[in-house]
Parts: structure tokens; sequence; C-alpha cells
């Protein structure tokens, strides 16, 4: 039987624009992540903009503490 992925609501386009309007690529904001205490690497970031992966609450948590904006900002246009 052959099994559809079912997209959901995702976070994506948010935590690209998000790091976009920080000027950070990925490379450099997995670095800071990581001394936020997130090992996140660029292949899995890149999976959560994507939204082939859910991204986990610690991570978004230090998103919100490197961008410095609300958790609004993470759920924008989503409802």
């Amino acid at each position: 039987m052959e099994q559809k992925i079912r997209r959901d609501l995702n976070l994506g386009d948010n935590l690209r624009r998000l790091r976009d309007l920080s000027g950070l690529s990925q490379e450099k904001l997995c670095a800071e992540l990581q001394r936020q205490g997130c090992d996140i690497g660029r292949t899995t970031y890149a999976k959560y903009e994507a939204g082939e992966l859910n991204i986990r609450a610690s991570v978004m948590v230090a998103l919100r503490k490197i961008y410095q904006c609300s958790y609004d900002d993470f759920f924008l246009g989503l409802d």
C-alpha cells in the first residue's frame, strides 16, 4: 500500500525569513545554536526550513534568544 505524506503547516518560511533578517547563513546560525547548547548541524537546520523535519522546542527557545523576537514571529501567517 502506498503511503501519502500529508503536508502540515510548518515554520520553515518563517525560520528562513528570521534568519535572512538577521543576516546569518545557515552555517553561522548553527554555530551560534551550538554555542547556545543546541547540537544542530546545517543539514538538520535546512530540513527545518524546508518543512521536512519538525523543530524541537529547545531549538525554538535558542532561536528566540538569537533573533531577540517573540514566539509569535515563528507562527506568523500560520493561522
